[in-house]
């Protein structure tokens, strides 16, 4: 699944810095995510086949960590020129998205596809970013505090979050 140029290094792999815009037009970066676990994904809010089904998901650990301080959630939209700040906030208001726990966010489409392909590992293909390169992936990663991918869990598989919330118990535990 690991993108081949980046197969073979040696030192541990992290996520590389981001400045996105979320649903409320905030700038967020790493800074907001620095020393927090957190759950990614990559959708678009005009997708009718997986991602609906996603974001239910999101919407359940969201459920589950919305009093923990040290657990976040960031989706990363893959078609920026569609999922403007306005239209991801009146997906998040129709989600039940909280602000303090789960990040929507647009950006450069370039950025979002290196940071989905080099740094989150979500997909394997290549891609170049122009107007028909398309990620859809049903992947969830979890990232620890150290900004490192601890798990991989289909989005889609009730089973798989299940298992995604036990992982982060294990990871609050570290």
């Amino acid at each position: 699944m690991v993108d081949s140029t980046i197969q073979h290094k040696k030192k541990y792999h992290h996520i590389a810095d981001f400045s996105l815009i979320n649903q409320n037009g905030k700038t967020i970066t790493q800074e907001d995510y620095k020393d927090k676990i957190y759950v990614a994904d990559f959708f678009f809010t005009t997708c009718q086949t997986i991602c609906p089904i996603m974001t239910d998901h999101m919407a359940q650990i969201q459920w589950h960590i919305k009093e923990d301080p040290e657990v976040k959630l960031l989706s990363h939209t893959v078609t920026p020129d569609i999922d403007t700040v306005a239209q991801l906030k009146r997906y998040a208001l129709k989600k039940g998205v909280l602000d303090h726990k789960w990040n929507m966010v647009t950006g450069d489409k370039k950025e979002i596809y290196k940071l989905a392909r080099k740094s989150y590992l979500a997909v394997k293909e290549d891609g170049n970013g122009d107007a028909y390169d398309m990620i859809h992936t049903e992947n969830f990663m979890l990232i620890d505090k150290k900004r490192q991918i601890r798990g991989f869990y289909d989005g889609t598989l009730k089973e798989d979050i299940d298992r995604l919330l036990e992982d982060i118990e294990v990871l609050k535990n570290e």
